[in-house]
């Protein structure tokens, strides 16, 4: 599985410089199509995006985004609504947290 980043392109730069291959530095405007693509992508396991753009995606795109199992979407750089131990969760179907 992959790691998609979607974002402006200083975000998607420092992602790259720290290896990860599909990057994607979009303006506002192309945000929405590109995650839509990424979506549609089966290589892609995680989808990583910046907090206050994906909060500018349509309510319909965050909403899918949120029930979608595949793939997880992860946002950086501020309050998110799930914390990770429930995203892995959501994810793969256990808690690989719990003892």
């Amino acid at each position: 599985m992959e790691i998609a980043v979607v974002g402006n392109e200083d975000f998607a730069y420092g992602f790259q410089l720290a290896g990860v291959r599909k990057t994607y530095g979009v303006s506002p405007k192309e945000m929405e199509r590109v995650v839509e693509e990424i979506i549609q992508d089966e290589s892609v396991g995680i989808l990583v995006l910046k907090s206050d753009e994906m909060s500018s995606l349509s309510l319909g795109m965050r909403k899918r985004l949120t029930s979608l199992p595949r793939p997880v979407v992860i946002a950086v750089g501020g309050e998110e609504e799930e914390d990770l131990r429930s995203k892995v969760k959501r994810a793969i179907g256990i808690d690989l947290f719990k003892t």
